[in-house]
């Protein structure tokens, strides 16, 4: 992973003059078509008011999971304790929503805006075992950018 060439894309796609969902879509399918093991790539934000993330762009297959709580899965408990959640291996979670039963592992990464969690990157592996801190500095500077736009 060439982390420097894959920031530099991502920081390409959020400087062009699309919208912020065709950026949004565009850092999906690229991580996803760079990244072996990323096999689902997505964003959820925050729904409104309401205490539950909404599905936003993603490249994967779909999801019923559309709708997230707040507390429930990772992605959820991500929304509450605003901190990074490497899961390398799922079956040994249990507080773990199955979006499929060829994920064995996830990372989700917060968005921050001036302090907010508004939402994340969540990203599902077929793998078990294959994040590294790479892989949190390469979201986490995602994120960063990805914060700029909304």
């Amino acid at each position: 992973m060439n982390i420097e060439q894959l920031k530099d894309k991502v920081d390409g796609i959020i400087s062009s003059t699309n919208s912020r969902e065709e950026k949004l879509q565009q850092i999906c399918d690229y991580l996803a078509g760079e990244i072996s093991y990323y096999d689902w790539v997505g964003f959820y934000f925050k729904n409104g008011d309401k205490e539950e993330l909404k599905l936003a762009q993603y490249n994967g297959e779909p999801t019923d999971h559309t709708i997230i709580p707040f507390g429930k899965g990772i992605c959820g408990q991500v929304a509450v304790s605003n901190e990074n959640f490497v899961v390398q291996d799922v079956s040994e979670q249990d507080n773990y929503i199955s979006c499929g039963w060829k994920v064995k592992s996830e990372i989700v990464i917060p968005i921050f805006i001036n302090g907010e969690n508004i939402g994340q990157i969540d990203i599902d592996s077929h793998t078990v075992n294959p994040f590294t801190p790479q892989d949190e500095e390469l979201l986490e500077h995602v994120c960063k950018k990805v914060a700029t736009i909304l």
